[in-house]
């Protein structure tokens, strides 16, 4: 078959891989100038900084990938361990050095609170339960209720109606610890307070298997995934903004896609890997999509955004990890002035990025490259991000200096940041969201735009809008999820999928 992949995201990197092994023509078309789409890399000045996503996990899932051109993983990209996972820092000064250590957690949380050590206790064994129902699902179809219906007793017996905070509160008191034992939804998108406990099990995924790095940048590991691509056959397509989505004349079929430029690319299938709502309402026509409506799609919630400061800085600051989450005076509360109020808070919490401190060669020699992150409301409320944009960026580089980095601004020698409008912009994002559909219970499975349209059958999607969601594990199985959808067989696996049993 002839396929044309829209978007190089790590889902349509995965799902072209996929196809390309089977056997299939696969054509990826990139809109911007390098593959990654929202984990592009900016280059700038001496620095090499990851637009997107820096948190890797599941290492299975890229070994599977690697394994389809018959070489092992290190021959692309170099994985290597984190330690700490993140340092979780808080207003009062006090820090949480989480790592895959299981006695060093247990001494931490008898540090913060001896009478939470019980808890987190049985908080780690519906952690590890929530995994073995939840993760053979993420690379599952769910298209029919029939599917739904399969999970749902599994679904109910691990409470998955309950939010990550619902859960980490019910088994823990000290309110540090719990922010430091549901926070993880912000990573892919989520309100923690909105968020099914079913995102639980990314603390059981990060315990057995790490969290990892790609030496160069995640940049790295999107180069090898093209590579690794073309090394099958594949083509990919750069500079090539797809405007339209072809139809069959008389038949609800898909028939390749016209460029921007106005060439067309014939294709038996297609699969996008872009923004679902931006993709319906852009490249097909109302009436050829009655399952997504334009009343539904404004029906559906958003994840939320992200402002995000890129910088280098002359001097190095040894005492800052890899991954700092920075914790504000406020945490439902903010999350609320987020996700449901969409307004931007005084305050906020932030993710600080110092990958120099793995892999020095992606700043100068003496230098550290960064950036930091605040979640932000989307688009769909009402911020004058041309007013705010300076004065939020001088708010929180003053605040990194005042707290954590002494002379930051005067040891900046780089900067560039991105807000909303650079997901709606140039990544073509509804309403400028930055993971996709919130994770809801009623945004998920089934209730999830599904991997294939109900309405034109030989439409695909992968990426975070549809099942499973975001985040590499979900955006990688659902490239996996259309691969098999669409069929043909790909060559054997050399890296098998490991036992999902507790560990």
């Amino acid at each position: 078959m002839r396929i044309v992949v829209i978007g190089s995201g790590f889902g349509g990197l995965a799902a072209a891989i996929r196809l390309q092994a089977q056997g299939h023509a696969v054509t990826l078309v990139e809109k911007l100038d390098k593959p990654g789409g929202r984990a592009y890399v900016f280059e700038q000045d001496g620095f090499t900084f990851d637009a997107g996503p820096t948190i890797i996990t599941a290492p299975w899932l890229i070994d599977e990938l690697f394994a389809l051109t018959g070489r092992p993983t290190d021959d692309y990209v170099k994985l290597v361990p984190l330690d700490p996972f993140y340092n979780i820092r808080f207003e009062d000064g006090s820090v949480f050095h989480y790592n895959g250590d299981k006695d060093d957690l247990i001494r931490q949380v008898g540090a913060f609170n001896p009478d939470d050590v019980a808890g987190y206790l049985r908080f780690r064994e519906k952690a590890w339960e929530i995994f073995n129902v939840g993760m053979p699902l993420i690379d599952k179809p769910f298209l029919t209720l029939g599917s739904m219906a399969r999970a749902l007793p599994d679904l109910v017996r691990t409470r998955a109606d309950k939010s990550v905070a619902a859960l980490a509160e019910q088994h823990i008191r000290d309110p540090r610890l719990r922010q430091v034992f549901s926070f993880h939804p912000l990573l892919v998108g989520g309100n923690p307070y909105r968020a099914s406990s079913m995102y639980a099990l990314i603390h059981k995924l990060e315990q057995q298997w790490g969290v990892l790095f790609a030496m160069g940048g995640t940049g790295a590991l999107v180069r090898g995934f093209v590579q690794a691509f073309e090394d099958l056959g594949g083509t990919i397509r750069y500079d090539s903004e797809v405007a339209e989505i072809l139809l069959a004349p008389g038949a609800r079929r898909a028939a390749g896609v016209r460029l921007a430029d106005g060439e067309r690319l014939a294709a038996d299938a297609v699969v996008c890997n872009g923004d679902v709502i931006e993709a319906h309402r852009r490249l097909l026509p109302a009436a050829a999509r009655p399952s997504m409506s334009d009343g539904r799609m404004e029906r559906l919630r958003l994840s939320m955004s992200l402002f995000v400061i890129y910088f280098g800085t002359n001097r190095q600051y040894p005492d800052i990890a890899h991954h700092e989450i920075l914790m504000g005076p406020r945490y439902r509360e903010l999350l609320e002035d987020i996700f449901e109020r969409k307004v931007l808070a005084d305050d906020f919490s932030l993710y600080l990025h110092r990958p120099t401190a793995t892999d020095p060669s992606l700043a100068p020699p003496g230098h550290d490259c960064w950036y930091v992150l605040s979640p932000v409301p989307h688009l769909g409320g009402a911020v004058d991000w041309e007013a705010a944009a300076p004065r939020y960026r001088d708010r929180i580089m003053q605040y990194l200096e005042d707290r954590y980095l002494p002379g930051l601004q005067a040891s900046i020698v780089t900067e560039r940041r991105v807000d909303p409008r650079y997901f709606a912009d140039r990544l073509n994002s509804f309403k400028g969201n930055a993971f996709g559909l919130e994770p809801v219970l009623t945004q998920s499975a089934y209730m999830r735009p599904h991997n294939v349209s109900p309405d034109i059958p030989n439409l695909y999607f992968c990426g975070a809008g549809t099942h499973p969601g975001a985040g590499l594990p979900g955006v990688i199985s659902s490239g996996k999820i259309v691969a098999e959808l669409i069929g043909g067989a790909a060559a054997p696996r050399r890296a098998p999928t490991p036992a999902l049993q507790p560990g």
